[in-house]
């Protein structure tokens, strides 16, 4: 049998501090950010604690010209829901639209990048394989440096790739009327 984890209530929210079963609403979970550089995210486990060896799940919030990260092309696949608005994919240095329930799938290898677009934020529930083998490779794109997402010099290491950034902090998810921030009766 399985114990359920501990939760811990951060600055931002609800976090697992150790391994087990857990059940915690996004509305409660604690979110990260980039100072406003690549949006909210909540991994709904712990940056600090490895929790997901085998998967990791990201629930990321993107306003309108906001990407997610820094272009770049993992070797283990990665797959993404749209759930809201709508966001620009840059993919093999090509940009597609996408709105609410658009799925994409990216085998390892694929470089990508999402920029949130429209007029209202873009929720995207992201997934990715994890293996203790993986590599990452952050490429040039003119593509991604048009939209404030790409590197001028390739990195293979994530800590380059943002050496200009401040590390992700915990900071609370701002009220966005998102479905989920609003409480149930």
């Amino acid at each position: 049998m399985v114990e359920e984890a501990k939760l811990s209530e951060t600055e931002s929210g609800l976090e697992a501090q150790g391994p087990g079963w857990f059940v915690v609403n996004a509305r409660d979970a604690a979110w990260w950010s980039h100072r406003r550089v690549f949006g909210y995210g909540c991994p709904f486990g712990s940056r600090d604690v490895d929790l997901f060896p085998e998967l990791g799940i990201t629930l990321r919030v993107l306003q309108p010209g906001e990407p997610n990260c820094r272009y770049h092309a993992e070797s283990t696949q990665e797959d993404f829901l749209v759930l809201q608005g709508e966001c620009l994919l840059i993919v093999d240095d090509e940009e597609r639209p996408l709105e609410a329930w658009d799925f994409v799938h990216c085998p390892g290898g694929t470089p990508h990048v999402f920029v949130g677009a429209g007029s209202e934020p873009c929720v995207i529930l992201m997934v990715g394989a994890r293996r203790p083998d993986e590599d990452i490779v952050y490429p040039v794109s003119d593509v991604a440096l048009r939209h404030g997402a790409g590197v001028r010099e390739e990195a293979h290491d994530p800590a380059d790739a943002y050496a200009d950034l401040e590390p992700p902090r915990r900071a609370p998810l701002p009220d966005l009327g998102l479905p989920w921030q609003t409480p149930t009766a």
